[in-house]
């Protein structure tokens, strides 16, 4: 009798022994596991995915080879940055080579020294296959053929900014935005005139279905041929089928379902068939006191025929003093 109990002593020892052991083991790897990640972080480049987890990047994209940048995209970087210093700028170039090194963004950086003084802005290559990944825009970005595509530039960049806001989250802004003050708004949407809404600015968290909606539609209904189609009249076809288009009333701002839906004024003050107004000198300089943001419409400006000029006076040349010194410092 006192045998057996000594053995089943024995046996319950060794169990215990071995659970303890397990215990300990798990613990220790998954010590071992946390420290190899971290110190994995600080020995790895950085990358888009660490800048942007939070959800609160701003996000602009260059989708041509250039690595000149014009003053006004320059100078929406650098309003950006301003305006949002508590965010990250996040600006995605295709002609930026394939990160590869630590000190990578200071390599970045030397190219734009106008920008230096804003640390939180990064530069990241743009690579269309990446950001489409996990989407439906990439059985249709493997399947077109750019060489046959009238408005290619434009098109793909309509893809990729959905793509971007899918990923990430945040804000999307053109490169001929200027930023002036915050948007109040994690998601929104703006309209360009009463009844079509804007793809230049808006903002959306992080996996939205709004934005899921916008890439199924720019597949299944894809027309590349027709400006525009894949980028306003896109977002304005699924605000269709989120609500009945709101009527504004003065400056006030509506909402479609639960998507604040910005009046006019906040991005869009001078209308595109006026866009010349910003190259123009003003008899009294406009406060644009209800505006967040201005949409210089630079597609029209397609042969770069007006341009910020030093001491011209003009509307454009009052933005960039107040809104991107630097930049305007370096011309």
């Amino acid at each position: 009798m006192i045998n057996n109990l000594k053995i089943l002593a024995f046996l319950v020892l060794l169990t215990v022994l071995g659970l303890f052991a397990r215990f300990y083991f798990m613990h220790t790897k998954d010590s071992i596991g946390h420290f190899i990640c971290t110190e994995d972080k600080t020995l790895n480049v950085l990358i888009p995915e660490h800048v942007l987890s939070e959800g609160n990047g701003v996000i602009l994209l260059e989708i041509t080879e250039r690595m000149t940048l014009p003053p006004l995209v320059l100078c929406s970087l650098e309003s950006a940055a301003r305006v949002y210093p508590e965010r990250p700028v996040a600006f995605f170039m295709k002609g930026l080579p394939d990160i590869n090194s630590t000190d990578y963004q200071t390599q970045a950086r030397r190219k734009f020294p106008s920008l230096s003084p804003y640390e939180n802005i990064y530069f990241f290559p743009l690579r269309m296959d990446e950001l489409y990944a996990g989407t439906p825009l990439l059985k249709w970005y493997k399947k077109v053929n750019p060489k046959k595509e009238r408005y290619w530039i434009h098109v793909s960049s309509d893809g990729l900014r959905f793509a971007s806001l899918w990923k990430y989250g945040g804000l999307y802004f053109d490169a001929d935005v200027i930023s002036m003050r915050p948007i109040p708004h994690k998601n929104f949407l703006a309209a360009e005139k009463f009844n079509v809404c804007s793809s230049s600015v808006f903002g959306l968290h992080r996996h939205h279905s709004f934005t899921w909606q916008c890439m199924e539609d720019f597949v299944k209904n894809y027309k590349g041929e027709v400006w525009g189609y894949q980028g306003p009249y896109l977002f304005t076809r699924i605000m269709k089928q989120w609500c009945v288009l709101p009527p504004f009333i003065n400056m006030e701002d509506v909402t479609c379902g639960n998507i604040p839906y910005l009046n006019p004024q906040r991005f869009y003050p001078i209308p595109w068939g006026d866009w010349k107004r910003y190259y123009e000198v003003w008899k009294e300089l406009p406060t644009f006191n209800n505006s967040y943001s201005l949409h210089l419409w630079n597609y029209m400006n397609k042969k770069n025929e007006n341009m910020v000029v030093v001491g011209s006076n003009t509307l454009v040349e009052h933005l960039f003093q107040h809104y991107c010194p630097t930049t305007y410092a370096s011309l």
